[in-house]
C-alpha cells in the first residue's frame, strides 16, 4: 500500500463541476481510494452516491471532448469536510483505466446530485443492521459506519465483506478498526459492532461466499446469532449484480422484504455500478 497526499491548497477548478484530489491510497494492484475537495453546496445522506469522472479524449471529427462519468458511492460520512471514494482498477475500463492514475492536485468531475437506496430512511426501525458487501461495494458502508445515526438506531451492527484475497479486505478492515477511536462515534459503538470478513480464493480464517455461509448456517453460528427475522433484522446490500441478486434471494428466504426511499421495508440493495 502506498499513499500520496497534499495539504489542500486547493487548485483553481478548470473543469465543469471540478473538485481537486487531496489524497490517493493504492491498497493493491487492483484497488485504490482517493479523497477530493467537497463542493460547498453538496448535502447528502451517508450511503448515497454521486456521478464522478474525467474528460475523455477529443472527438477527432469535432475536436471536443466529453466527460466519462460513472456512479460512485461516497465512502466518507455526511459530516466529513472532504469526499472519499473507493475504486477498482480496470485496465481497459473507460473511466477507471484513467482514474487510477490521479494524484494529489489533479481534478475530477463531480456532479453534486446525490442519490441512492442505501440510506436509513429506506428501512423500517429494527434491532440489528447487516451490511453485506463484496469488493468495492464496501464503500457506502464505510460512510454509514461513521454516521452516528447508525449506532443510535440499532442495538447491533454486523459488517460482512467478501473478497477474493486477504489483501482485498484491507480497506474495510482498517475502516472498521478505526471506528472505536473515532471521536464522534467511538463511545456510541460499545459492544454493538461485529465484523465478519470472508475470502473466496485465498486461505483466511473464514473462507467462502457470505451467501453460502448464510444458507448453510455457518455465518450465523460463527456470529452467535439464532437467525434472521423481519421482526428484528434490517440489511443493506452492495456488490456485483450477481451478488446482489443472490443476496436478494437469501434475505427473502428469511422473510425480509425489499424497501425503497418511498416505501421503507426490511432490506435495500444498491443498483449503481462502476466499470
Amino acid at each position: 500500500m502506498n499513499e500520496m497526499t497534499q495539504t489542500p491548497a486547493q487548485a483553481t477548478p478548470v473543469l465543469p463541476d471540478a473538485q481537486t484530489v487531496t489524497k490517493v491510497t493504492h491498497w493493491t494492484d487492483e484497488l485504490f481510494s482517493f479523497r477530493v475537495t467537497r463542493p460547498a453546496s453538496l448535502r447528502f445522506r451517508s450511503g448515497e452516491f454521486v456521478m464522478i469522472g474525467l474528460m475523455g479524449d477529443p472527438d477527432p471529427r469535432t475536436g471536443r471532448a466529453k466527460p466519462i462519468l460513472r456512479a460512485y458511492s461516497i465512502a466518507s460520512p455526511a459530516w466529513d469536510d472532504e469526499l472519499e471514494f473507493y475504486s477498482i482498477k480496470v485496465q481497459d475500463g473507460p473511466l477507471t483505466s484513467r482514474l487510477q492514475h490521479v494524484k494529489p492536485g489533479d481534478q475530477i468531475i463531480l456532479r453534486p446530485k446525490p442519490v441512492g437506496t442505501l440510506v436509513h430512511d429506506a428501512l423500517l426501525p429494527g434491532n440489528r443492521l447487516w451490511f453485506f458487501s463484496t469488493g468495492t461495494g464496501f464503500a457506502p458502508f464505510a460512510s454509514l459506519l461513521r454516521e452516528p445515526e447508525t449506532w443510535e438506531n440499532y442495538d447491533e451492527v454486523i459488517v460482512t465483506h467478501t473478497c477474493r484475497n486477504v489483501a482485498d479486505l484491507e480497506y474495510g478492515r482498517r475502516t472498521v478498526e478505526a471506528l472505536r477511536a473515532d471521536e464522534l462515534i467511538g463511545e456510541l459503538i460499545g459492544d454493538k459492532l461485529k465484523y465478519y470478513p470472508t475470502t473466496t480464493r485465498e486461505a483466511s480464517p473464514t473462507v467462502g461466499r457470505i451467501t453460502e455461509r448464510l444458507r448453510d448456517g455457518s455465518a450465523l453460528a460463527d456470529l452467535g446469532i439464532d437467525g434472521i427475522s423481519p421482526g428484528t433484522d434490517r440489511a443493506m446490500v452492495c456488490g456485483s449484480l450477481a451478488f446482489n441478486h443472490e443476496m436478494k434471494e437469501v434475505l427473502e428466504g428469511f422473510g425480509l422484504e425489499e424497501g425503497a426511499n418511498s416505501d421503507p421495508k426490511h432490506y435495500v440493495i444498491e443498483k449503481a455500478f462502476v466499470d
